[in-house]
């Protein structure tokens, strides 16, 4: 097996475990509430804790990859998120469960950008749009198979098996990692870490994460928006502080690049939106009449949509770049979101196809977004892009939810068509900014660069 795979099979599994701590836990609330005796908002704080620890480390994995090598923390990090995952399963109280819930995002959060950083340096330029394929195919069926298989863990074993089936897969795939990925170079550089620059980065996430759950509450919403201004203006000072200092925790810099932020601009308008428009349509089909088993049932027609996007983006991002695929994306993510808010009694085969075409139109834009991010970044600079790309993904997926949610709060029960019309009216925020990019300079690069089959 060339060396090439065997970075990209360890990236995938560790890839695969973070995509499936954020998807099932959801399926053990009612079991966890019971016997841990758990309200509403502290099974919420389940994913939350999660989702705070996986962002707040990704500025220090930089930092942390230079100083101690790429090898032994992407190992160190498998280790740590089989810890957590031993320690919640273990949890005799909601509160533990919460705080261990952080520590394995805290190893989640590591393995991410460094392993995806690796990962897409071993691929040349016109390669990636195809590995970037094989990582969405993943992104595809964890979300999509997670929910049925977790369900059935926890019906015939209990909640905590969700949690303890993690450790085979990260004990495996830390195994493959001390096989297979060669030693870490030595270097006689020692970087200093920014500590000015990581207090401001990690304040301004936390803020910004603590905003988003205290807006799902209608209570605490008012909180909600003096906590997003004190993000807000904690952001502008890590900016401010960052944006040419040598040795700053993440090269700021690169957001100058067209591709990479274009792609962070797509991630957040379009995959980031549909996190929010399934949430808000999961509570409008079941004002409609529809049961849960029914509901979840249209994900396999979004996956099905998913698939024949990826296909569609492997073969085709090389050859038309990527200003056709993520207009067409954006277009038929809207048409859905518009056949979904169209929808006003029960009726599966609408259904089935509104989930169809969001699943093809936002898994078009996903595939040619993550590919167009990294498809010119020179490999000293995969780390910093890598981490830019995921605290991008990550704030993607809750901002989309906490706006949509929030706007549904305000609005009562009767706004849901408004926010169906909000979802669509965001997902084409970007066209104009995809029309006026320039791709024949992507084009131009997939063109020249030479094709380099790593065998070692």
């Amino acid at each position: 097996m060339a060396y090439r795979s065997k970075v990209a099979l360890v990236y995938l599994l560790g890839f695969a475990l973070d995509l499936l701590n954020m998807f099932v836990a959801s399926i053990a609330y009612p079991d966890i509430a019971r016997q841990l005796n758990a309200s509403v908002t502290e099974l919420a704080w389940i994913t939350n804790a999660y989702m705070l620890g996986l962002t707040l480390i990704i500025p220090l994995s930089v930092w942390l990859a230079a100083r101690i090598g790429e090898r032994r923390l992407i190992l160190a990090s498998l280790l740590l998120f089989g810890v957590g995952s031993a320690l919640v399963a273990q949890a005799g109280s909601i509160e533990s469960l919460i705080g261990w819930r952080l520590l394995q995002g805290l190893g989640g959060g590591l393995l991410l950008p460094v392993g995806q950083a690796l990962a897409y340096r071993q691929f040349p330029p016109e390669q990636r749009a195809h590995f970037t394929g094989v990582v969405l195919l993943v992104a595809l069926m964890v979300p999509a198979l997670s929910p049925a298989a977790g369900g059935l863990i926890v019906q015939t074993l209990s909640w905590r098996w969700i949690f303890y089936l993690n450790l085979p897969v990260a004990l495996l795939a830390f195994g493959l990692g001390l096989l297979w990925l060669k030693p870490d170079q030595a270097s006689s550089q020692r970087p200093t870490l920014d500590a000015r620059g990581l207090l401001l980065a990690v304040s301004a996430l936390s803020l910004l994460l603590i905003a988003v759950s205290l807006a799902s509450e209608p209570a605490t919403r008012s909180v909600s928006g003096i906590v997003l201004l004190l993000s807000a203006l904690t952001l502008c000072l890590y900016l401010r502080d960052g944006w040419r200092k040598p040795g700053a925790l993440l090269d700021l810099q690169l957001i100058k690049n067209p591709s990479l932020r274009l792609a962070m601009l797509i991630y957040l308008c379009v995959p980031g939106i549909f996190t929010g428009t399934n949430l808000i349509a999961v509570l409008y089909l079941h004002e409609l009449g529809f049961g849960a088993a029914h509901t979840g049932a249209l994900m396999l027609a979004w996956a099905a949509g998913s698939g024949v996007a990826i296909f569609l983006g492997k073969r085709s991002f090389n050859r038309i770049g990527p200003k056709p695929l993520l207009a067409a994306g954006m277009l038929l993510q809207c048409l859905g979101i518009v056949l979904l808010m169209r929808i006003d009694q029960p009726a599966s085969t609408p259904l089935i196809i509104a989930y169809a075409v969001m699943g093809l139109g936002g898994s078009l834009c996903s595939i040619t977004a993550q590919t167009l991010a990294f498809v010119g970044i020179a490999a000293e600079k995969m780390g910093h892009s890598s981490a830019l790309w995921n605290i991008n993904r990550q704030l993607g997926f809750c901002l989309g939810a906490a706006l949509l949610s929030s706007l549904l709060g305000a609005l009562g029960t009767s706004g849901f068509k408004y926010c169906f019309l909000a979802a669509a009216l965001i997902t084409l925020l970007p066209m104009v900014a995809v029309l006026r990019f320039d791709s024949t300079k992507v084009l131009a690069l997939l063109a020249s660069s030479p094709l380099k089959e790593k065998s070692t």
